[in-house]
């Protein structure tokens, strides 16, 4: 594993554990195993470790909806799959997603490349869920079912993070949003269905 990633591991493992306090550079050094000096070669220190933590959050999003082509309307299913990819983000990347969605460090500003690849993450989101819309649909609607749905998801993802619900493993939480969703979408059906 190169120092890069071990860095970034140990960031994640951290923010996890304390959240934004948690993360030093002396900190991160130590649970890396590399110099102070070691992170600075990397990273231009906190800011930089956690703009690179908060790009490849909104990359992986952004990956995960990659199952739509770009051109053409989405099928349900490739809605759904889509969502079971943004789902799965925020189940095996547990600190990219508290980071990027407000668990943040109080005195974090994302840089112009951070904000860009989560305006990118936004805009593959309205374009997924848009694209399950008519062609003759404003974007104003395709935002909007672009919100509705991640609000779903991202809601689901953040009551199965609340260790309130640690000790319910019955609970599918992924099942429960793809429902709802699959119930969003089936009522976008019947409106498109009538005169």
């Amino acid at each position: 594993m190169d120092a890069r990633t071990k860095i970034l591991n140990a960031a994640s493992e951290l923010f996890l554990e304390g959240g934004g306090a948690a993360l030093s550079v002396r900190a991160i050094s130590k649970r890396a195993g590399l110099s102070t000096i070691g992170i600075y070669s990397h990273f231009q220190g906190k800011q930089g470790i956690l703009d690179a933590l908060y790009i490849e959050g909104f990359n992986l999003v952004r990956e995960a909806m990659d199952v739509i082509p770009d051109e053409g309307r989405a099928s349900k299913e490739q809605v759904l799959e889509a969502c079971t990819g943004y789902l799965n983000v925020g189940e095996q990347h547990e600190a990219h997603y508290r980071l990027i969605f407000g668990e943040s460090d109080a005195g974090y500003q994302p840089s112009e490349e951070a904000t860009a690849a989560r305006d990118s993450a936004f805009a593959k989101l309205v374009r997924v869920a848009g694209s399950y819309l008519t062609d003759s649909s404003s974007m104003t609607e395709r935002r909007q079912i672009a919100l509705d749905i991640w609000a779903i998801v991202h809601g689901y993802v953040s009551i199965s993070h609340h260790v309130v619900f640690a000790d319910e493993p019955e609970l599918d939480w992924k099942t429960m949003a793809l429902r709802v969703v699959g119930v969003q979408l089936d009522a976008i059906d019947l409106t498109k269905a009538k005169p």
